[in-house]
């Protein structure tokens, strides 16, 4: 058995100086996997200024023509915010009525599934009355070839929004089905 000293000065320096061998080269990805997450936490810190959901309004809605909250209907390659600007008119006079009717607050906008959180994000915190809970439907009339990609838009959704704490209501033909 062969055992070789190394003087304890080497030594030192040695750990001293820290190890300077070849090191793994970086992972692909691996920057772009690190800014995705923080750029989620963001995304999360500032939709939490919304206060959490309130079951008692929205576990009431039957129609999402009445749902006030945004809500998303989830396509192929896209997903559609629908949104109800709070309106402006503080007073309850002429609600719905001619001069001001609710669909002119409504806002239809077509957003990429990666681009969610930052949409979401972006809507004022007066268009959640209901607290940080988002109605989801699968669009309507998809063709059966495309009902397996519209599923994975859907997953992708959901993993999203929960990534973001907010509250999945599901909603099907027949209303809500909750989540």
């Amino acid at each position: 058995m062969n055992v070789r000293l190394i003087p304890s000065s080497l030594l030192l320096v040695g750990l001293l100086s820290g190890c300077h061998g070849t090191s793994a080269p970086p992972v692909a990805g691996a920057e772009t996997t690190v800014q995705q997450r923080q750029q989620t936490e963001s995304q999360r810190m500032e939709l939490e200024m919304i206060p959490p959901p309130s079951k008692t309004r929205y576990l009431s809605v039957h129609s999402l023509e009445a749902w006030e909250n945004p809500y998303l209907t989830v396509q192929a390659d896209m997903v559609t915010m629908h949104v109800m600007v709070a309106d402006a008119n503080p007073t309850t006079y002429g609600v719905g009525g001619l001069m001001r009717p609710t669909n002119a607050r409504r806002e239809d906008l077509n957003i990429a599934p990666e681009k969610l959180g930052e949409a979401l994000r972006s809507i004022p915190h007066s268009a959640w009355p209901y607290g940080r809970v988002v109605a989801v439907e699968e669009a309507h009339k998809i063709p059966a070839s495309g009902r397996p990609q519209v599923r994975r838009t859907m997953e992708t959704t959901m993993k999203t929004l929960g990534e973001l704490g907010i509250v999945v209501y599901e909603w099907n033909d027949s209303g809500a089905i909750g989540r």
